[in-house]
């Protein structure tokens, strides 16, 4: 039997509603216990963790073949994986250099590094919208711009 395409039955609707408001309760308990950390863009794994907890939880709401219970376990699975992670991370340098990238200087002192921008694939029009995001008209000789760890662009005064 085909699937309908706008409407199967009022219960399928009321398993989304039920489901939906208890998995959503349920990962949000889960990342206030795991703490400020578990959704954090600090860097690529933590993005992909926000992912997956984001698929997951559509998983559970939209699929009828995965029960509630299940659903929640595996949250809670990939919070706590996360958590060890970033656990073991904070405790082991050698970790924590196989998990997250370093910040990238762009700009030194107003000279583009372009080594450093071909590797990170940032333009020139990047770093001066940065530039001009963080108030000043056009790059100085006394300033730098770094490419920190969550994608973002940081421009600084030299010292």
């Amino acid at each position: 039997m085909d699937t309908p395409i706008f409407f199967d039955d009022w219960a399928g609707i009321g398993r989304i509603l039920i489901i939906g408001v208890l998995a959503y309760a349920a990962l949000i308990l889960m990342l206030r216990i795991s703490g400020k950390r578990t959704l954090s863009k600090f860097n690529a794994f933590d993005f992909i963790v926000t992912i997956c907890l984001g698929s997951m939880l559509s998983s559970i709401i939209i699929t009828k073949s995965v029960p509630l219970m299940e659903g929640v376990v595996a949250l809670a699975l990939l919070i706590i994986l996360q958590y060890f992670i970033t656990w073991l991370s904070v405790r082991s340098p050698a970790f924590q250099s196989l998990i997250k990238s370093n910040p990238t200087l762009l700009v030194h002192r107003g000279i583009y590094q372009e080594k450093a921008m071909r590797a990170e694939r940032v333009s020139r029009q990047e770093i001066a919208a940065a530039v001009h995001a963080s108030g000043k008209s056009e790059l100085s000789a006394n300033q730098s711009v770094v490419l920190e760890t969550d994608g973002s662009l940081n421009v600084f005064e030299a010292v």
